[in-house]
């Protein structure tokens, strides 16, 4: 029997694009469906974050991922530019966040397709692993995007032409993970046990396990 797992993911949480490799390999390696579930970043999320936080919150963030990717030998680098336009001195978030909306979006409309996290695998990439500056421009994320099978010229008029659509899509997400007992990303959540961070995915196999998770044919230790 296919077990299935929710992951609530953030395109500028850095985590979140760490926990991508591992993610795939469980979804290679076991009989299991991961839906990937986007959510806006708490920037958004949670007005006001960053200015109640402590202000070593961000070096520890940037400390603790910028490891954990040499750990694994994950290319990693914050993307240029920021997916959340924030000024850097007062933490103030712009009202207009093209960026995140459209990227959030476009994962949404690939969770509705039923294929967000090959989607969302492909545009981390170009956002993070310091392959590309400016992952914005040109035709960076086209050509990620069809390497994994989609049309993105395609997807961008959809959701122009139906932007609440994809937007009740995130707000169900943000909704779910809220209920999950977890307000982080990235939450794996398996039979409404939420399991935060990257660094849980051991924990996360060993519940399934005991729940019948099973390897694929062909797959061993």
């Amino acid at each position: 029997m296919t077990l299935s797992v929710d992951l609530f993911f953030s395109f500028r949480s850095p985590f979140s694009y760490l926990a991508l490799p591992k993610t795939l390999k469980l979804v290679e390696e076991y009989d299991l469906a991961v839906n990937l579930r986007p959510v806006y970043p708490l920037a958004v999320r949670v007005p006001g974050f960053f200015k109640k936080a402590s202000p070593n919150f961000i070096r520890y963030v940037v400390l603790d991922s910028t490891r954990v990717a040499q750990h694994e030998g994950i290319p990693f680098r914050f993307p240029r530019p920021d997916p959340i336009v924030q000024d850097k001195t007062n933490f103030d978030v712009a009202a207009e966040q093209p960026y995140i909306h459209r990227l959030t979006r476009l994962g949404a409309m690939a969770q509705l397709d039923g294929r967000a996290l090959a989607f969302t695998n492909a545009i981390a990439r170009v956002l993070w692993d310091g392959s590309v500056a400016g992952w914005n421009e040109g035709d960076h994320l086209a050509r990620a995007a069809a390497d994994a099978g989609f049309d993105l010229a395609a997807m961008d008029a959809a959701i122009t032409a139906d932007p609440d659509r994809y937007e009740q899509v995130i707000a169900d997400n943000e909704k779910d993970h809220a209920a999950s007992g977890h307000w982080g990303v990235p939450t794996f959540v398996f039979e409404n046990e939420p399991f935060f961070g990257q660094d849980r995915i051991d924990l996360l196999v060993w519940r399934m396990q005991g729940k019948g998770l099973t390897r694929r044919a062909g797959q061993h230790r």
